[in-house]
This record gives C-alpha cells, sequence and structure tokens, in this order.
C-alpha cells in the first residue's frame, strides 16, 4: 500500500514543527526543503534519530533539492520572512511573494497533481498568488487552500476554554474572513457543548475574546521580541493534512478561492470548507446576518486591495 508523502517548504519552526506532527502522528512520510539545504536536512536527521524513542515509522529527509519532493500527495508552504514587532503581515507582502513564487513553481514541476496548502504570511495574499501561478497550469480551486481559520479558531477557542474553565473539546469556535486584524469571529454560531456563546458569557467579555483573537498572532510576536507563533501554526495545518490525506470530510476553516459565495468573488477568504482527499470538497455558507455579512466583504475587500498591492509590487520588480 502506498505511503502518504507530504513535502514541507521551509525548514524553520513551523516546518520543522509540522514535520515533527506528521512524522510522529504518524500521517505521512516528510521531505522538508529549505533554501539552506544543510539546516532542513540536519533537521530531519535529528527528527529521524528521535524515531526510536517516538517509535513510529516515518521516513524524514531534508535537503535543497526539489527532485526528493517527487509525487508528494501534499505540498506545505511555509517558507518566508516571519513578522518582527511592529510589522503587520502586509509588510511581508514583496519578499515573502518572491519567496513563494520560486518556491511553488520548483514544487509543481515534481508533483502536479498535489493538493497545496500555504502558510506563509500574509496568508491569502500568499495563497492568491499560488492560484494565480498553478491555475495558469490547470491546477483547480479546490487543490489551492490558505492555512488560517484553523489557527484563528484555535486561538479564539483556547481564549474561551480559559475564561470558562471548560474543556476545549467542548469549543466549537466560527471565524471567518481574512487572517488579519479585520477578521471576524461570529460570536452566536461559536458553541460550547451546543451552547452558543452569547449565552455563557456577557457582550464585554465575548467582545474581548474577539479582540484577543483578531490580535492573537502579535501578541505572540511582541512577546517572542524575535520571532512569530510556529507551535499552533504547525498543528492547524497538520490538522488540515490530516484531513485529507485520510479523506476525513472534516469541515474546516479554511482560505478558499470563492465564486460567488456570501456575495465575494475572485479573491481567497476564510470560510468553513468540508475537506477530503479532493482537497476542498465543499464549501458551506453560513446564514449570516447583514452585519456579519457586511464584515465579512470588509475583510474580503482587505484582502482584494492587498492583492493588488501585492500584484503591483511584483510587476515594480520586474520593470526595474
Amino acid at each position: 500500500m502506498k505511503q502518504s508523502k507530504v513535502t514541507v517548504i521551509g525548514a524553520g519552526n513551523v516546518g520543522a514543527t509540522a514535520a515533527q506532527r506528521l512524522a510522529e502522528k504518524n500521517i505521512a512520510n516528510v521531505v522538508m526543503l529549505d533554501v539552506m539545504g544543510g539546516i532542513a536536512a540536519g533537521k530531519a536527521l535529528d527528527l529521524m534519530e528521535a524515531r526510536p524513542v517516538e517509535l513510529h515509522d516515518r521516513t524524514i529527509f531534508g535537503g535543497d533539492d526539489y527532485s526528493l519532493s517527487k509525487d508528494s500527495d501534499v505540498v506545505l508552504m511555509t517558507a518566508g520572512l516571519a513578522r518582527k514587532p511592529g510589522m503587520s503581515r502586509d509588510d511581508l507582502l514583496a519578499k515573502n511573494a518572491q519567496i513563494v513564487s520560486t518556491c511553488i513553481e520548483e514544487a509543481y514541476k515534481y508533483s502536479p497533481n498535489a493538493i497545496f496548502i500555504v502558510v506563509s504570511n500574509p496568508v491569502d495574499a500568499m495563497t492568491q498568488l499560488t492560484h494565480q501561478i498553478l491555475s495558469a497550469k490547470g491546477v483547480p480551486n479546490n487543490k489551492i487552500i490558505g492555512m488560517a481559520g484553523v489557527l484563528d479558531s484555535s486561538r479564539m477557542a483556547f481564549f474561551i476554554a480559559e475564561a470558562l474553565d471548560v474543556s476545549v473539546r467542548n469549543i466549537q469556535p466560527c471565524v471567518l474572513g481574512g487572517h488579519g486584524d479585520d477578521m471576524v469571529p461570529i460570536a452566536r454560531y461559536t458553541t460550547v457543548a451546543g451552547i452558543p456563546l452569547p449565552e455563557l458569557l456577557s457582550s464585554e467579555k465575548v467582545a474581548e475574546i474577539i479582540k484577543r483573537t483578531q490580535n492573537g498572532g502579535i501578541e505572540i510576536v511582541n512577546l517572542l521580541q524575535t520571532g512569530s507563533a510556529f507551535y499552533a501554526p504547525a498543528s492547524s495545518s497538520v490538522e488540515m493534512i490530516d484531513a485529507i490525506l485520510h479523506d476525513k470530510k472534516q469541515i474546516l476553516p479554511c482560505s478558499c478561492y470563492l465564486s460567488g459565495q456570501y456575495g465575494v468573488s475572485g479573491v481567497f477568504v476564510g470560510v468553513p470548507a468540508k475537506l477530503g482527499v479532493n482537497g476542498i470538497e465543499e464549501i458551506l455558507e453560513l446564514k449570516l446576518t447583514a452585519q456579519e455579512l457586511t464584515e465579512l466583504k470588509a475583510s474580503s475587500e482587505s484582502v482584494r486591495k492587498n492583492v493588488a498591492r501585492m500584484q503591483e509590487l511584483i510587476n515594480n520588480a520586474a520593470a526595474a
């Protein structure tokens, strides 16, 4: 029986942690690629030497040669610069666009049938760029996905569990929109053991949790000072990959290419999606209030403006 294979592009904190969890959870064999091939190879070897302790038989290889990635089932794009204090995700546009373009082109050469999941920030714009590259080669929309909503929802769930002193297993969060300051956590679709969140917490506390969810990434950046979050982003990516490779039909919030859903078209935005062996198998449309829909469309427009600015930067660089 063929074992699943995942290529992780980028051997930094997110990529290496994702590789570790993919192997130790027995989800897939892993190839880690990085422009610094020795770092990828060294981390891969270190993880392999932990196999006798962790008791798994998955393989992890690393390097800078994209031929190692041949016939991958999933390509996880994590490479790129991390935020520093005072930086927004949007500040990373120009440099990360160049990195993502190069890596996606190379990965496609060896795995044209793979499902591509993008983590590099700003994630919605980088996913749009990946779509721009791959759709021209015939890759369908359902095979290009941005990882953001799982992470944002996980953060929201933790904050709720902390506030209520309950298990995170009881919480089903709902976060829509772009992966930025104007993401749209939906309190009335967020439940605790089936009970809508507004029935359990005051409106002031709910608003506080929503704000902290929106600022979840920068809160960690400000604490670390020299890096950004990686444990939760890696775990969120792995949950998506697990749902795809094991055809779980699991509904997770993902950055998807919308073509009319929620009144939005032509841009990647976070919405609930059913993930299975074909990637995005269905986009679910929630019944939103007029205010929620307005907020979602505003978040979508922020992504669209970011994509337009990214394209302008790319064009200017090409003309220089």
